[in-house]
């Protein structure tokens, strides 16, 4: 290390604020890449007496760094808090999981038992919780409180590694008569899914101390949801449950309004952006009314609620002494809708606890909302019919519709051809799939790569069916492969003018004609991601498109990991 790289980092460990059993290095943008560029950390780990607190976020530690503070960690058997969200930014992925293991593994030989781990802001993806399972199972997690593992890519498999460790701590510990008493559960932003979601309510009912549960944006929809509804029953003690931007519909908020029933200590409802539509908000309008005397907060903005399920929603909180806020923006209640809603609170002397309603949808017509209802049912019955394919608890007859099945012939009905057309005009994994091996040329023989747009919209098309899962996964990207190569080697195709329309189809670049965005960029920016490293694209556009991504942006915040994924490879290109 350089003698003026080694004066910048004293003078940022000068910094160093230490006390109360703490020590924190956050924010400090150190980079650690070597067990010298460790040495003044190390140093400072080993002089502090009664070490309880150690806070590393906001840098980033490489391999043997680990290694080294991990030997430093031997000694400190009174640690008990370990801030380490944030701490491998510009990472690979696949340093992680070692860098984990040795930290974990010097817990374990220090004999240090943990009251709070954080490691939110580290997109270490499934392979990520390997490194840190066999911690998870120590006796150093039999007295943890509150694990924090926001924004970490674990998707579905990383979620049932999690649950599976849980319960085996929650096992080993009961078995010394001191169970895992887990208080604060953290795991926004992690494409759990309804299997990775199911997984853990297994693991949440088994342990049953939980008080706050903290699961947005992850992809959960109503059997999910359902699953933790009932996990939710067995903890008493829950006082904040946060599942925002999570998809409910009437079936999930039904489950979930009927545990609420059952708890008496809720302080903090957030719904918001859960698709409970009324029907659902009627429901949990009937539990807090039942109820809830200790609410402090209700959230179901953004949840397609119509006016009058919202206004039987403020009927609810009446006698609600603590609630504090009422959020129902961003719902259809219409302008006369939102003043029955203000009268209605103010009758109670509760007008100042409703939130702005700034964001209202207006109201929607009665033939608008049968088609919604109709919608709803057709979507959950699809949901329901891909989870027994999915699963294989369904034969092919049971999925068909009655009405088109002689009911005296008994031979199963096959599965309908898939052509490219079909693929592209209703995507998705299954059908991608059923196109066959030669899935890839197909497409790519289909489409006229000299028309930017149609290249656009299909390249859209496949990367929206992209999942964590070997088939789906490589499917796509021999797809994309084809498609691309095939348009970027042609003298006839103008890169710029299809960066730019990508840009404006992602909602990232304002267009003078309406284009609609697509709905989720998750499976484009993981699309990206792998595209973007492949020798047939041009290096050129990496810049621009880094530009926007890094911009702010609603839609990319919550894909946050697979921008940082993508940030992080076009950092590295």
């Amino acid at each position: 290390m350089a003698s003026e790289d080694i004066t910048k980092l004293a003078e940022s460990l000068a910094k160093t604020k230490v006390g109360g059993g703490q020590l924190s290095f956050k924010g400090q943008s150190l980079k650690l890449n070597t067990a010298e560029d460790a040495e003044e950390v190390i140093k400072q780990i080993e002089e502090f007496d009664g070490l309880e607190a150690l806070r590393l976020e906001g840098n980033t530690v490489g391999v043997e760094a680990a290694k080294v503070i991990a030997k430093a960690l031997e000694k400190k058997s009174e640690l008990k808090r370990c801030h380490w969200s944030d701490m491998f930014t510009g990472r690979l992925r696949s340093e992680i999981p070692p860098a984990l293991i040795s930290l974990g593994d010097a817990l374990i030989t220090a004999g240090a038992q943990l009251v709070e781990l954080d490691l939110s802001d580290n997109a270490f993806g499934p392979d990520g919780v390997r490194g840190f399972e066999a911690l998870l199972k120590s006796p150093a997690c039999y007295t943890l409180q509150e694990l924090k593992l926001n924004n970490c890519g674990m998707g579905i498999g990383g979620g049932k590694i999690l649950a599976a460790a849980l319960k085996e701590c929650h096992r080993k510990s009961s078995a010394q008569g001191k169970p895992l008493a887990l208080k604060i559960f953290v795991a926004g932003r992690n494409r759990l899914e309804n299997d990775g979601a199911t997984a853990l309510a297994e693991a949440f009912g088994i342990i049953g101390t939980l008080e706050e549960v903290h699961m947005p944006q992850n992809g959960i929809n109503h059997p999910g949801i359902t699953a933790l509804a009932q996990a939710f029953a067995i903890n008493p003690l829950l006082r904040v449950i946060n599942l925002n931007d999570n998809t409910f519909t009437e079936k999930g908020a039904v489950a979930m309004a009927e545990t609420l029933k059952a708890l008496r200590q809720i302080e903090v409802i957030n719904f918001g952006d859960c698709l409970v539509r009324s029907k659902g908000a009627v429901a949990l309008a009937d539990a807090v009314k039942e109820g809830l005397h200790k609410l402090k907060e209700l959230n179901l903005s953004f949840c397609e609620i119509k006016r009058d399920a919202a206004l039987t929603v403020a009927e609810a909180i009446e006698d609600k002494g603590e609630l504090e806020k009422l959020d129902l923006n961003g719902n259809c209640l219409g302008e006369e809708g939102c003043e029955q809603l203000q009268e209605i609170l103010e009758g109670f002397s509760m007008a100042a606890v409703l939130g702005s309603l700034s964001d209202d949808e207006g109201e929607e017509e009665e033939d608008e909302e049968e088609e919604e209802d109709e919608d709803e049912e057709e979507e959950e019955e699809e949901e329901e019919q891909q989870q027994l394919k999915e699963r294989g608890q369904g034969e092919q007859e049971s999925l068909t519709p009655k009405k088109i099945i002689d009911s005296q012939d008994s031979t199963p009905v096959p599965s309908p051809p898939v052509d490219v057309a079909t693929f592209l005009a209703f995507p998705s994994p299954e059908k991608l799939l059923r196109l066959g091996p030669k899935c890839s040329v197909l497409i790519a023989q289909q489409t006229d790569t000299s028309d930017v747009e149609k290249v656009v919209t299909t390249l859209l098309r496949i990367s929206s069916v992209f999942k964590d899962e070997a088939p789906v996964k490589t499917a796509v990207h021999e797809t994309i492969d084809a498609l691309m190569r095939k348009a970027f080697t042609s003298a006839t195709f103008n890169s710029d003018a299809f960066i730019t329309s990508l840009l404006i189809h992602m909602g990232l670049l304002k267009s003078e004609e309406k284009i609609k965005a697509v709905p989720s960029l998750y499976g484009i920016l993981m699309t990206l991601n792998y595209m973007v490293q492949q020798d047939y694209f041009p290096k050129s556009l990496a810049p621009v498109l880094s530009a926007f991504v890094t911009k702010p942006n609603r839609a990319l915040d919550s894909c946050s990991f697979a921008r940082h994924m993508l940030l992080q490879t076009l950092h590295q290109l």
